[in-house]
């Protein structure tokens, strides 16, 4: 599978995720594990002076600081807009968001609250998509076969996901009746296996 093939790796996420209820859940709970991703890389000391920002918000000293919370996400931006310049920018900029907000949170609450509001959403977003495949979907989640997809790809096509059910948005036309052809092969190739280790 190419690493920037939007199709087959979409196709790919979207095989795990054909249940609504799945669907929806993983929508509510990727976002925030990536936010309190960056939130703690805030937090990773740097062996030199990183270049910032700083400003007052409502009477607190904010800084941004070029730091490892920004390494992260300029990695995911650059990724995404990669793979579907359109998406791939609505998702940067929402990753540059979860970095500005993740580095406001660690301003104001220091390391030692910070790790538990990380520990927290961690381990709900986690149990949530876990709760997801296997009370809904039925199926183990892609971080068992390609983990790739469960650490960088998710947030994206989560959101892409969102792009198209509601704006019913596609990076170009035949999009989505190609990547459902895929899906459907990739399902039914998935049962025909499940039943001849059961059988």
């Amino acid at each position: 599978m190419g690493l920037l093939d939007l199709e087959k790796n979409f196709a790919f996420y979207a095989a795990y995720h054909s249940n609504p209820i799945n669907i929806a859940i993983h929508m509510i709970f990727v976002w925030p594990i990536f936010f309190t991703a960056v939130l703690l890389f805030n937090f990773i000391p740097l062996p030199f002076d990183p270049p910032h920002i700083d400003f007052s918000l409502f009477g607190h000293n904010i800084l941004l600081i070029f730091n490892f919370g920004f390494l992260l996400t300029l990695i995911y931006a650059v990724f995404y807009v990669c793979f579907d310049y359109k998406a791939g920018s609505l998702a940067a900029l929402l990753c540059l968001f979860c970095w500005i907000s993740s580095s406001v949170l660690a301003s104001l609450l220091g390391f030692q609250i910070a790790w538990k509001v990380v520990l927290v959403v961690q381990l709900v977003s986690w149990t949530a998509q876990f709760v997801g495949h296997g009370a809904f979907e039925r199926r183990a989640p892609a971080l068992l076969d390609n983990i790739l997809q469960a650490f960088i790809m998710a947030p994206f096509f989560v959101l892409f996901e969102a792009l198209h059910n509601f704006f019913g948005y596609e990076p170009y036309p035949g999009f989505h009746v190609r990547v459902t052809s895929m899906v459907h092969e990739e399902i039914e190739d998935y049962r025909n296996t499940k039943g001849e280790l059961l059988s």
